[in-house]
């Protein structure tokens, strides 16, 4: 879909531009070893600390992790996503690996980074990847035994593309159409020159 690819005004890694959030998946599984690839990816990432406060649950398509997860998402994600060749939940976990479990207020920033790694190891792999907020935190939470320092963030839909034309509106037309930015201007508060 060349209409997916970032027109930017200055120049951007191909692989950024190329990334998108699609919802079309065609039925060709991601293997095993593909996962724990993007997985491997998302732990090589910076983290305050080197805490390292990232967690995952990956869940293939046709399995009971799979179903829960999609029982967790918003009607609205679920409509599409149900056709995703896999899951993964991302996860923060929320509290420092020292004496009396300080809060680790960096998690959530260390985690998005881990999870921009993955997203971008997918898209070099031709693999689509469309992150999602829209789900039940406290339905995965439950149905995973996660304890209080483990915080769900994100489920990221994972697949192979297949044709905008399989999709139900509202979502055919939005897999369609050109990405749109902020102008830079709207997305910088303050730069001072020398």
């Amino acid at each position: 879909m060349n209409n997916k690819i970032a027109i930017t005004k200055y120049p951007v890694l191909d692989l950024i531009k190329n990334r998108w959030s699609a919802r079309s998946f065609s039925s060709k599984p991601i293997e095993q070893k593909d996962l724990y690839t993007l997985i491997e990816a998302a732990s090589w990432m910076f983290s305050a600390n080197n805490e390292q406060p990232w967690r995952f649950i990956s869940a293939e398509k046709n399995t009971g992790s799979f179903n829960e997860i999609l029982q967790s998402l918003a009607p609205g994600n679920a409509v599409w996503a149900k056709n995703a060749a896999a899951f993964i939940v991302s996860i923060a976990k929320i509290n420092l690996d020292k004496e009396g479990n300080p809060a680790n207020n960096w998690a959530e920033h260390d985690l998005g980074a881990a999870n921009a790694a993955m997203i971008l190891q997918a898209t070099s792999m031709d693999i689509a990847a469309h992150p999602m907020a829209g789900f039940d935190a406290a339905k995965i939470k439950e149905t995973f035994h996660l304890n209080e320092y483990l915080k769900p963030v994100a489920i990221i839909a994972l697949g192979y593309l297949d044709d905008a034309e399989k999709l139900e509106e509202p979502f055919k037309t939005r897999e369609r159409s050109s990405r749109k930015r902020k102008n830079l201007s709207e997305i910088i508060l303050h730069h001072e020159e020398n």
